[in-house]
Order: C-alpha cells, then structure tokens, then sequence
C-alpha cells in the first residue's frame, strides 16, 4: 500500500514538472512558431529551391538557407529532403537542408534561451554550421556511390507511380512575381502565416506532449546516481568525448523528434550530462528509431544505416568541437539549476508574458479560422493526417481518392491514410468542379467570363497584381482583354525563364521564343512545360 503511494506521489510530481517546463516556454513556444509561420509565408522559397544539383558552397549554402526558412519537423523535413532529392537535387545537398530544416530554426532558439540558456541557443547554431560543414566534406566521401544512386532510381520509380498528376515539384510563381511590401498588406498571406503556425503546432502536438512528460519524469524519477554511471565525469576531455558519443544513442532510444527534445535536453543538463553531450542530444533527433525506419524505405537498407554511422559520428564531432570553442571563449555554463524550471505560478514576467501571448494565440487562431474568409490556402492543403500545412507544387506525397487530389507532408502520413483513412478539411482535396478552387492543370486556360469572376482571390492569394486586376477589368469585352492576360501570363513565364537561362539550362534565344509565343496569346500545356523546363 506505501509503495503504491510513493509511486503514485511520484507520478504526480513527474506531471507537475512536465507542466511548468511547458509553462515556462508556452510564450516562447507561441512566439517561435508564429515568426516560424511567418518566415515561410513571406519568405521567397523558390530561388533557393533551385541550382541544388552538387554541394559545392553556392548550393550548400542555398539548401541550407531553404532548411532555415522550413518547417522545424524532423518527419516534414525528411520527407522534403526526399522529394528535393528525387527532383534532381544532389543527395548532399539534400541531407544539407534536413540539418539546417531541424538545427536552424527560429522557434528552436527561442525555446532553448528560455529553458536552458543563451550558451545552448548559440551553440545549437554553432555546432549546427559546423555540422553542416563537415556533412558537405567529409561525409559526402562516404554518402555517395553505387547506393545514392540505386535510391535515387527507386524513389524516381516510385514518385512516377504514384504522382497522380504531374505538375508537383514546379513552383507555382505567385510568390515570386508579387512584392513583399504587397504581400505584407495581404490579409490572406497573414491568413497563410496562420494556418502555418497552427498546422506546425498540430504536427508537432504529439512530439511536444512526450517530451515534456517524459522530461518529467526523468527530472523526478531517475536519480543522480544512475546519470553519473551513464555519463562519464570528471575526466576532461575524455568526459566531454564520451558524453558527446553517447547523447545520440539517448535521442536514437527516446523516441522523441524536433523541437520536443529540448526538454529532454534540460533533463539531461540537470542531471548532469556535458555541455557537448546536451548539444549532440539536440543534434540527434535527425536519427531517432522512428526516422531511422523511414530512411531505410526512403534510401534502403544499407545507405540508412550508412547514414546513421556518418550522422551520428558527424554530430557528436559537432558537439564535441562546438564544446571545445565555448570553453576557450569562456561560454559553458559552470553551473547547473537545482531543478529543471519552478514548479510555481508567481506573478512574473513569465505569467505576464503567457498572457499576451495566449492573446495573440487567440488573434493566430481566429485568423486561422476565417482563412477561406480571408482569401487564403489557393497555393496550399492541409496533410489530412497529421495537420500540416503543405505547397501544393511540393508536397512530398500526393495520393488520388475519388477524383480529388490529397496532399501529405510525407509518405508516413500518406501510408497512414491508405491504411486508416480520414475525413479531410476543404482546403486539404481540390475540386475541379469549385469554381473557387480550380483545377491546377486548368488555371491558365480560364475563359474570359470565369478570370473575371475570379479577379479578387487571384488577387488575394497573389498570383495577379491589384493593378493587373484593374486593367483587365478595363478591358473586360474588347479584344485588348486577351492582351493584357498574356501580358501576365508573360510576367508569371519570366519568372521560370529568367532563372533557368541565369542558371545556364536555357539559352536567351530560347526564353525569348518561349516569351514570344506566350504575348502572342499561346497558353497550351505543352509550352506551360517548356517554360518550366519540363521538356
């Protein structure tokens, strides 16, 4: 009976634990995930999508300023490394931006300033370079060859069974061609903005609930002794390599992706874990069991576990490099907190500062709501599964059920609803038949009648200009009508042939071809392809 209780007053203190490490963060949490949904709304992606054919600098740098400006979710952005690689990207390049996708991020900084400290924000960044620097040398001699290859043959094959249409993968330029400042004064991209924030928030829920809890209970539960028998101590440098050896194996077991490790990590500090080994914890959620498992579908069984080798080695290199230059600019922090956070409401700046926060969480949820209202969601779907907000033109998975396009974060979710289907929000299937939602393949062949009625939303969602809007309704029923519409047309090809042709794929004389043809009035499938590209 006395066990029972102790057990039982263990839970509950595990529990409140878990509870104000979230409490604690709730503001930088909300904060993070709003400027995250921000920066992949008004930030051009498409010019940094490109040119990922080798890791030389140039193209390491562009994939990882890609990742930085992503999605934070391990799953998401190991489904985009996939589908950036079956498009052409180099695999490096690939691997590039998942690192940068899972390290680089905003709301991760956020969150780590706030429960553990400055030193593990910036050393997170840091070691993050770092790694990323070594990926592209020294771990592309062994993540090449025979096996990159065989995959990328595999995932073609797969990719060209299941696309059930084949426009995906070539961008749609509405972000391109409109100017931020516009942008910025769209209801329906802060509409955008908050569908990112909550699909983010919706994705990520589960990996969030397990790590806060399960951090509980290892603040609480596991006692001092038993982290000092897994972590070495008080040998210097031999302490700092060990421990940076072994944080990945503690992420590979948790379980527990993205940014749901960073109370994991606070954890592990408090129980005594080295600065370098709480950094290759962090490092490590790329190579937790679960995505593990996915790799090996992704790449096959031997390129995985080559992946994990070289991931693993190159993170807790990372790491241990990443200690190293903190202790001699003097940055590691000499001591540790008694307990993880305060298990205690106060009227601090926490608690006033939750409260503004779950002001604006309810301003972001609102938004969120009312977002068809708005005129958002004409370039995205929500994945029906796990929430996310996904680039119709990019979405890793797409699957046909009854005539109607369904799009995924990844292949995971995508096998999840081949198995346990679910009911999808609107915004989530496209439907021919609505004229508010058209038909991708049909968007450049709207008659004069059907773009007028459609001039507002175009507008909203950004593919035409208020100007453009004005000047075809100027011309609505002269014969100048088809002039200005090629006009724009022309405007939207540019921002395909200008690209390609700086980028060496397209000759100036081609592209002007091309151009031609499209002021001449010319709007068929076959030249929407040749100005992508798509031959």
């Amino acid at each position: 009976m006395l066990g029972t209780a102790n057990v039982l007053v263990d839970v509950g203190r595990s529990l409140r634990e878990a509870f104000f490490m979230f409490w604690v963060t709730l503001w930088p949490l909300i904060l993070g995930f709003g400027l995250s949904g921000a920066v992949q709304t008004f930030v051009p992606r498409d010019a940094l999508r490109r040119k990922l054919g080798d890791h030389r600098p140039p193209a390491v740098a562009r994939a990882t300023g890609y990742g930085m400006v992503s999605s934070s979710c391990s799953y998401a952005a190991s489904a985009m490394a996939k589908s950036l690689f079956v498009r052409g990207a180099d695999y490096i390049a690939s691997m590039v931006f998942m690192f940068a996708s899972t390290n680089l991020v905003i709301e991760l900084g956020i969150v780590l300033i706030v429960l553990m400290g400055w030193q593990f924000a910036v050393s997170e960044f840091v070691g993050g370079f770092i790694m990323i620097w070594l990926l592209a040398t020294l771990g592309a001699l062994w993540l090449r060859g025979r096996l990159v290859v065989a995959a990328r043959s595999r995932l073609e094959e797969h990719a060209a069974s299941d696309d059930p249409h084949s426009h995906v993968g070539h961008a749609d330029v509405a972000d391109q061609t409109t100017a931020v400042r516009t942008q910025l004064r769209s209801p329906a991209k802060w509409a955008d903005s908050a569908t990112y924030t909550m699909a983010d928030l919706t994705m990520l829920r589960r990996d969030l609930l397990l790590g806060y809890v399960v951090a509980g209970f290892l603040a609480v539960v596991v006692p001092t002794s038993a982290w000092q028998a897994l972590f070495v101590t008080g040998h210097g440098f031999w302490t700092s390599l060990e421990n940076a050896i072994v944080g990945p194996f503690i992420a590979i077991i948790s379980f527990v992706c993205s940014i749901g490790n960073v109370p994991l990590a606070a954890a592990l500090w408090h129980g005594g874990i080295s600065f370098g080994g709480v950094i290759a914890f962090l490092f490590a959620d790329l190579i937790t069991f679960p995505l593990l498992m996915i790799y090996r579908k992704y790449y096959g069984t031997r390129l995985m576990l080559r992946m994990l080798v070289v991931f693993w080695a190159l993170m807790s290199t990372a790491a241990l490099v990443t200690e190293l230059l903190f202790h001699a600019a003097g940055a590691v922090p000499t001591t540790r907190p008694a307990a993880v956070v305060p298990t205690g409401f106060a009227w601090n700046y926490t608690t006033y500062l939750n409260i503004v926060f779950l002001a604006l969480f309810a301003l972001l949820y609102w938004t969120y709501r009312n977002r068809d209202r708005l005129g958002a969601g004409g370039r995205y779907a929500r994945d029906p599964v796990c929430g996310m907000q996904v680039e119709t033109t990019h979405a890793p998975a797409v699957r046909a059920v009854g005539g109607e396009c369904v799009y995924f974060c990844s292949d995971h979710c995508a096998e999840r609803f081949a198995l346990f289907p679910v009911g999808t929000s609107a915004p989530a299937r496209r439907r021919p038949d609505r004229p508010d939602d058209p038909d991708p393949k049909e968007e450049h062949t709207m008659d004069e009648a059907r773009m007028l009625q459609r001039l507002d939303a175009m507008v909203a969602n950004g593919r035409i200009t208020t100007e453009e809007a004005a000047q075809l309704r100027a011309a609505e029923g002269t014969a100048g009508f088809e002039e200005v519409a090629a006009r724009i047309r022309a405007r939207h090809a540019r921002a395909h042939t200008d690209p390609a042709v700086a980028g060496g794929t397209m000759s100036r004389e081609e592209a002007d071809q091309l151009l031609g043809r499209v002021l001449a009035g010319e709007h068929s499938t076959e030249l929407r392809k040749q100005v992508r590209g798509k031959h």
